[in-house]
């Protein structure tokens, strides 16, 4: 299934590239919004950035301006981003309540930015006004006296003013001489759509995350257990704890260390952003149970063997068909969740000679095809009974069937 975002370009006075707007986009044929709920089109666009196409392939360094109502500022949606890479827009058809300003007040009271989308000078709308950063005219449906009153009146409290649906060349050179000081439309480029594959999961396994992450006290065992048994979420967490956007230093690549590392509040969001497109997404195939009897099996193997990580061979194996997952070379998929570099080289076959754990991934695949002798060969330099191979082998393979069956799949 294609993760898709649109993304639209916003310049500076200069023609420089300052951010992008993110937008959903349900099919890669659609430029235009296709009217899904404002909500789920973010939600949608969130989690995808973040877990599927990846932030860096979408901003490259540069800020995003996303579009919030009320509901997602209460839900706390904008707290799985963080500050300094956000614009939050609030869309002009949510109404200015005074709940509403609370809510922006506490936004920017935490770090972020705020802007107005579409903005119409309103009494009621003026006490947001002290919290943008950013106001958005719509040039085209604003009479030019219209804004030249709104830069006359909004630029001297220091708020930057953005020209939106500028569409010719003459309408640019009029902004500009106005004095606006960003600028996004069709002259300057039309949204262009981002797309990268999400893994399938299913809607129990889905729902089975948030019913637990629901709860008061979340239980990080049946959380690691749970995110153990769906490649989709496995990769989705490593992937966002992971991502540049939090500039974490060491990288993580253990299910349980990822969920210390984002605490309960973390993980009620993350599941939240991973199970959001999920949900009507389709059953997973045969690659996907390959994936989970190969992170058993070498979870096995690594534990009669003594030599290796279970952890590490779990993961190992979870991710070791992940090019055929996300329809990707394996180099480029493994770089997007940065998995250690034992594990790295280990499934490339670029491990320095003697590896254990690349001795164990080899081990697997020769079993997987029947190669006997290599495989007794293997066996014995990473210390694993030949004799306990199997059954390994076969209690891996039912585990797995195990955990689909109780998916419903």
């Amino acid at each position: 299934m294609d993760a898709l975002v649109a993304r639209q370009a916003i310049f500076d006075r200069k023609r420089e590239l300052y951010a992008y707007e993110l937008l959903y986009r349900s099919a890669p044929e659609r430029l235009e919004f296709d009217g899904t709920d404002a909500a789920a089109a973010t939600g949608r666009v969130i989690s995808s950035t973040l877990l599927s196409i990846g932030v860096e392939s979408l901003l490259g360094g540069k800020k995003a301006f996303l579009n919030f109502n009320h509901g997602l500022l209460r839900d706390g949606m904008h707290l799985a981003l963080p500050p300094q890479r956000v614009v939050l827009e609030i869309l002009e058809t949510t109404d200015p309540t005074p709940d509403l300003i609370a809510l922006c007040r506490s936004v920017r009271e935490q770090g972020y930015s705020i802007a107005l989308d579409d903005f119409v000078s309103e009494p009621e709308r003026e006490p947001l006004t002290p919290l943008a950063e950013v106001i958005k005219v719509d040039f085209q449906a604003t009479p030019r006296q219209e804004q030249e009153r709104l830069l006359r009146t909004y630029q001297p409290r220091g708020i930057r003013m953005l020209a939106e649906k500028v569409e010719t060349h003459e309408e640019f050179d009029w902004a500009l001489t106005a004095g606006y000081d960003l600028f996004q439309g069709y002259f300057f480029a039309r949204p262009v759509i981002v797309s990268g594959r999400e893994i399938p999961a299913s809607q129990p396994v889905c729902l089975r995350l948030l019913r637990e992450t629901q709860r008061d006290e979340l239980d990080f065992q049946r959380l690691e257990i749970l995110i153990r048994g769906d490649v989709s979420l496995a990769f989705k967490l490593l992937r966002y704890v992971n991502s540049a956007l939090f500039g974490r230093r060491t990288k993580t690549s253990s299910i349980k260390a990822a969920l210390v590392v984002l605490g309960e509040d973390g993980i009620r969001r993350w599941a939240a952003l991973a199970t959001l497109p999920m949900l009507g997404s389709d059953k997973p195939g045969e690659v996907v149970k390959l994936s989970l009897v190969r992170a058993r099996f070498c979870e096995r193997l690594a534990q009669l063997g003594g030599t290796v990580s279970e952890s590490d061979g779990f993961i190992m194996g979870m991710f070791s068909l992940l090019d055929a997952l996300i329809d990707c070379p394996l180099e480029e998929a493994l770089q997007l969740i940065d998995l250690d570099a034992g594990i790295r080289s280990a499934l490339l076959g670029t491990a320095p000679e003697p590896d254990m754990l690349a001795g164990i991934y080899r081990l697997v695949k020769r079993y997987e095809s029947g190669d006997w002798d290599q495989m007794e060969e293997l066996a014995r330099a990473a210390g694993v009974p030949t004799s306990s191979i199997a059954l390994a082998y076969m209690e891996s393979a039912q585990w797995a069937e195990r955990l689909l069956d109780r998916a419903g799949l």
